[in-house]
């Protein structure tokens, strides 16, 4: 943990943000706390709550809530981008506008948007000019928001093209309950994140099916070879995806009821339209847009994803989730070390 107090922005006051908020204060550090709604931001400062996304927790003192951005923004060298893929762009647009000193970016979503097939780290090169951005860090792991309010143990990986930043954000978040590892692999890092969330809408369908554990074993264990197999071509590290942020996001992903792509799945499985998903879900669910993205990528680097192509096919296709599952299964013959062999050789 650093002995250094920050004063640290973080953008997005949902379940992850403010889980996040609560590990910076637990450290001391001065953490700001943006929403765009006053009345969770009036609940934020008075109760010290934020009910909506992780009742029953009670929030530090340290956090404070804010709901503008040039004010969240006043002096902070460290900004934790939390807010859903498909809001970076427009939110990053705004801080564009009045922004003058360079900040840190650390993003913590985790997605790939569709049509322009660029990470969240691309997009955010994008929007923010190299006078405004200094670094970008990517943390990212297995981690549900939930557990991490508790206190409970929890690992991830934060990742940098300037390694100097990632070891002080490390620093930044670490302590006796969180505990951070660095990884100079942002593609990696990235993929692994994104496209874990696709593999737990698989699992959350199989489940919801009825089908048992080792349905779902199947699914993990093929769709992390689905992840590194385009990983590797799109220019990763294939180790990346042994660790926290490949099998270790997976894995937690997979099989939580905390999971929302998991969870999202599970009604689909159980018959559920997407429209009604996502309705009930009440919030964003990655991977619906992530498959979009992956099965796009999946095209443009000619990466064979079985799974992603029959998930694609069940959210945007109306396909059934059963015939889905069972054009998985009877998939033609191949053999299994000698196509991961050939994902570690790209």
């Amino acid at each position: 943990m650093s002995n250094k107090i920050e004063k640290v922005a973080v953008i997005g006051a949902g379940s992850w943000g403010t889980a996040l908020a609560i590990v910076l204060a637990d450290n001391g550090h001065e953490v700001r706390l943006w929403g765009h709604k006053q009345e969770q931001i009036d609940e934020i400062n008075s109760k010290h709550t934020n009910e909506k996304y992780l009742p029953g927790i009670n929030l530090p003192e340290g956090i404070t809530g804010i709901g503008s951005l040039t004010s969240v923004l006043q002096d902070v060298e460290i900004v934790v981008l939390a807010v859903p893929t498909k809001a970076i762009r427009e939110v990053l647009g705004k801080v564009r506008e009045f922004q003058s000193k360079p900040i840190t970016i650390v993003h913590v979503s985790k997605g790939i948007e569709p049509d322009t097939l660029l990470r969240i780290s691309e997009m955010i090169e994008q929007e923010l000019p190299p006078a405004i951005l200094k670094d970008i860090v990517v943390l990212s792991g297995p981690s549900h928001a939930e557990e991490v309010s508790l206190r409970h143990p929890t690992t991830v990986a934060v990742s940098s093209k300037n390694m100097d930043i990632a070891n002080k954000v490390q620093d930044l978040f670490m302590n006796q309950h969180f505990r951070v590892y660095t990884n100079p692999d942002v593609i990696g890092v990235e993929i692994g994140g994104a496209l874990k969330n696709i593999i737990a809408l698989a699992a959350g369908i199989s489940d919801g099916l009825g089908y048992g554990d080792n349905a779902k074993a199947a699914l993990i264990t093929r769709g992390l070879t689905e992840i590194a197999r385009l990983g590797t071509k799109m220019g990763a590290n294939p180790l990346t995806f042994l660790g926290l942020s490949g099998i270790g996001d997976l894995i937690v992903t997979c099989t939580s009821v905390h999971s929302r792509n998991w969870r999202a799945g599970n009604m689909l499985g159980k018959g559920m339209n997407l429209d009604e998903v996502l309705e009930r879900m009440g919030m964003v669910v990655e991977g619906v847009r992530t498959t979009k993205a992956a099965y796009q990528l999946s095209e443009k680097y000619n990466v064979k994803m079985p799974i992603t192509e029959a998930l694609f096919g069940v959210l945007f296709n109306d396909n059934n989730p059963k015939d889905a599952v069972d054009q998985l299964m009877g998939r033609l013959k191949t053999h299994e070390m000698e196509d991961l062999t050939n994902e570690l050789e790209v």
